[in-house]
């Protein structure tokens, strides 16, 4: 199950990764920049995946959270939980007080 959420360590380490990153990029120069294509596209490669991984668990419900869906969306459906009988508002209080 773990693997199926994406939690807020991981999200973490995935916003160290993207920082780390434009670091890298920041300390090249012009000449650098362009002799690390190798290390630069090893680490675009990473940071894709990690991405990739981020979108599709952030969006993945756990069984718990679509059965919570279900019963939400069912209730939505069954009808109308307001009492529209105007008499009936304070039924619960006792009449004779």
């Amino acid at each position: 199950m773990s693997d199926q959420v994406y939690g807020p360590e991981r999200a973490e380490r995935l916003v160290e990764l993207l920082r780390s990153f434009a670091a890298r990029i920041g300390e090249l120069d012009d000449a650098a920049i362009l002799a690390a294509g190798p290390e630069l596209l090893k680490r675009i490669g990473d940071i894709r995946s990690e991405l990739f991984h981020y979108e599709v668990r952030c969006t993945y419900d756990t069984p718990e959270l679509a059965e919570h869906r279900r019963i939400v969306d069912e209730a939505r459906r069954d009808g109308d939980f307001t009492n529209s009988n105007d008499e009936d508002d304070e039924s619960w209080r006792d009449r004779n007080k």
